[in-house]
């Protein structure tokens, strides 16, 4: 089929399925084609103009199996989304088709004791809410939390507030199974558990369709949050090191923003005196005394603290929570005052990080604001991931500061590509998660475009699209 084709088929559907919840108008199937791939000027390049010819709201497994179906049968390509609030152009179809928007699929399965099951277009807030009223929460919520998905956080998220105790979503323990639609004329319902299901995490939803996640819940508890500020960048970064590390902490966030950062946080000012370097802290109740003697310490004043508030609170006083202005949030915060900004996603080395900072922050100066993430890695070691900030001037010299990072030991997931191998560690996959991409969609219409490791669909191939 040509690109035309493969439109005139997709605007067929709602007839040959007209129960369902289509979207048609032109102006909503671009908002639906878009993710928050502009963080980057490079993605919004190389995304622009790129779109899907058409979206559906299903509502039900059968519905989601229904539209399946018939785009099995003709070779429709289908893109699945939940949200849209990723960074990396997930939810940007490169070929056309089906847009399949599964926020209407958004149902609680069950809570058990330390477990919870739901359906993957529930919002992470509503999850938690739900957890919350039963002891629980989540483990982890990322700065979006208000408004991303489940299934879009496994399909292409990382953590984000709570990777401090349990590490990022792929720490074994942390997602226990998913439920999986087949992309076939018949599809099928497979249950995958533990390393089975993560072949599924992070892929962009090339691999297959989730329509349940499993994860581990833990107690729930009213946070206190907390900012620490400091005059010194090491005073700041000592504290967190010595926080992070403290084993009878209970703590959901640790995140540092180096000057000028909290300049960004307008609604924050008050508590941000001027070109102070700021800790973020999210601790049990019972953990603030040991949290502000430590802090004190290392020269750290308090500058702003909430008991209990959240999130109980949050729907009817409209409370905002600190999580809201840490990991890609705080890149939000700044592009609203910056627009020439961009950032980074880094991995330092375990023990090593402080050094390591050291010589990125004198070499670099003031083209990179450093922007800290505290986390346990998927072994279990304490360790920072950075979100840094950077003055863009050119792709050029992008790559290059990304190179400067690589010359000093320090891993970058690229987040200026949109193909699943360029952004992962050495380019390089899991030849399970190809086997898995087989048997679940073995006709390879997910997302084509984003895995280079699978052949383009025989649709795309027809309409001469490399």
């Amino acid at each position: 089929m040509t690109s035309n084709q493969i439109a005139q088929t997709s605007s067929q559907l709602p007839s040959a399925l007209p129960a369902l919840d289509w979207i048609t108008d032109s102006m909503k199937v671009s908002r639906l084609s878009q993710d928050f791939s502009w963080f980057s000027p490079v993605l919004k390049e190389a995304l622009h103009g790129k779109r899907g010819d058409i979206a559906v709201r299903p509502r039900t497994e059968a519905e989601i199996s229904e539209v399946v179906a018939h785009c099995a049968r003709q070779g429709i390509p289908v893109t699945v989304r939940g949200s849209g609030t990723g960074n990396y152009g997930q939810s940007t179809p490169l070929h056309g088709g089906v847009i399949l928007d599964l926020s209407g699929y958004n149902s609680l399965c069950w809570v058990r004791a330390g477990v919870g099951r739901a359906q993957a277009g529930i919002r992470l807030a509503d999850f938690d809410q739900l957890a919350r009223a039963r002891g629980q929460e989540l483990r982890w919520l990322p700065s979006t939390y208000r408004s991303a998905t489940l299934g879009g956080l496994f399909g292409g998220g990382f953590g984000g507030a709570g990777s401090i105790t349990y590490g990022p979503l792929a720490a074994p323990g942390n997602v226990l199974a998913v439920r999986v639609m087949t992309v076939e004329a018949e599809p099928r319902i497979l249950e995958l558990r533990g390393a089975d299901a993560m072949r599924l995490h992070h892929t962009y939803g090339t691999t297959g369709i989730v329509l349940e996640i499993e994860v581990a819940l833990t107690e729930a508890t009213n946070w206190t949050e907390c900012i620490a500020t400091f005059t010194d960048f090491d005073g700041a970064l000592a504290f967190a090191q010595q926080i992070g590390n403290a084993p009878g902490i209970r703590k959901k966030e640790l995140s540092l923003m180096a000057a000028p950062i909290p300049a960004y946080f307008t609604s924050l000012a008050e508590h941000l005196p001027k070109d102070c370097h700021a800790v973020i802290v999210l601790v049990a109740p019972e953990a603030e005394e040991a949290m502000q003697l430590l802090m004190e310490r290392h020269g750290g004043t308090l500058s702003y603290c909430e008991r209990g508030k959240w999130p109980a609170e949050q729907a009817v006083s409209g409370y905002k929570s600190l999580i809201e202005y840490c990991w890609n949030h705080t890149t939000l915060h700044a592009l609203k005052l910056d627009k020439s900004l961009t950032y980074l996603q880094t991995g330092y080395v375990p023990g090593r990080f402080a050094e390591q900072l050291q010589a990125l922050r004198s070499e670099l100066g003031d083209e990179v604001l450093f922007h800290l993430e505290f986390l346990r890695t998927k072994e279990g070691q304490f360790n920072c991931s950075g979100l840094e900030l950077v003055r863009f001037t050119t792709p050029e010299r992008l790559n290059a500061i990304m190179d400067i990072y690589r010359k000093h030991g320090v891993q970058i997931n690229n987040p200026h590509v949109y193909v699943v191998e360029d952004g992962k560690a050495n380019n390089q996959l899991d030849p399970a998660l190809l086997q898995t991409k087989a048997e679940l969609d073995p006709f390879n219409l997910l997302n084509p475009g984003k895995l280079r490791s699978a052949a383009l669909p025989a649709c795309v191939k027809a309409a001469g699209v490399a």
